[in-house]
């Protein structure tokens, strides 16, 4: 009679194993991928694990079935038409469904620095080619802990600038401290600010106006910057130093960020800042 009992308990909990299993086996997964080959090779793959896959070759193919089905799992890889657009459909799906657990896939594991970047805007990343084994296990562990994501407002990146300028100045002070050559003129962070926040912004404003010239204001401020660095003895050279080092704070705050920005004009909007504010910040006395 024990045995009896025990042999229906051993059933019984190898029917819920199963069961659990097959639940959790039959998530919905969208994969979103422009390579033909890994995206007729890796959704079947998927599929004889037990998950219902829906594949997209294109953004406006990924936005159309987020809008239209619901789903448990996003992987999408992170450039598809465009450099980053992976995010574009990250940032719909945490919109549309935020429950929905999200992995890029990129081919490019060397970089671990962009690595780290994306790990914070996603749930996860994986890397070509991807191990299945792992990738499944990686599936059912998010699965099992997902939790709704924070919904996240794109804004376009001059915007996204003015509003996380203070931030980002003191990235810089810290790029400029950390330089053998630049700290040794001894600055004030005020004196050594100047009228960089002036430029910054007014770059920003600009490109947000469609402008693509620097108006009279901002201008000014470059004039006045180019003097005061003059005054304070900084060199052509190290002027040229200062904005390299500006603009790479600026770009590692939103390669950080690029969950929260609109990758469709991401590119031409920071190219253009970035030519504005070295204008402005090259001026002559």
């Amino acid at each position: 009679m024990v045995y009896g009992l025990a042999g229906r308990q051993l059933r019984f909990f190898k029917s819920f194993v199963v069961r659990e299993k097959a639940k959790m086996r039959k998530q919905k997964l969208l994969f979103v991928d422009d390579e033909p080959n890994i995206r007729n090779t890796l959704p079947l793959i998927l599929q004889k694990h037990g998950f219902g896959v829906k594949s997209a070759a294109t953004v406006r193919e990924a936005l159309d079935l987020i809008n239209k089905e619901p789903f448990d799992v996003l992987i999408s890889d992170l450039n598809i038409e465009y450099p980053g657009d992976g995010f574009t459909i990250v940032s719909a799906m945490r919109r549309v469904q935020p429950t929905a657990i999200t992995f890029i896939l990129t081919g490019y594991p060397e970089f671990e620095s962009a690595l780290e970047a994306i790990r914070n805007q996603v749930d996860d990343y994986l890397t070509k080619p991807a191990d299945i084994l792992s990738l499944v296990a990686t599936l059912e562990r998010k699965l099992e802990t997902r939790r709704p994501q924070r919904s996240i407002s794109i804004k376009r990146a001059p915007e996204f600038l003015l509003d996380n300028l203070e931030q980002i100045l003191q990235r810089w002070l810290m790029k400029i401290r950390e330089n053998p050559e630049l700290r040794k003129i001894l600055l004030s962070p005020k004196e050594r600010l100047d009228a960089v926040p002036d430029i910054i912004a007014g770059a920003c404003k600009l490109v947000l106006r469609g402008k693509s010239f620097l108006d009279d204001i901002t201008a000014a401020h470059g004039t006045e910057h180019g003097n005061s660095r003059y005054r304070q003895g900084y060199s052509a050279d190290m002027i040229r130093l200062e904005i390299s080092l500006l603009q790479q704070a600026i770009s590692q705050f939103l390669q950080e960020n690029l969950l929260a920005l609109d990758t469709a004009t991401l590119i031409t909007d920071i190219m253009v800042v970035a030519d504005l504010i070295g204008v402005a910040s090259e001026t002559s006395p």
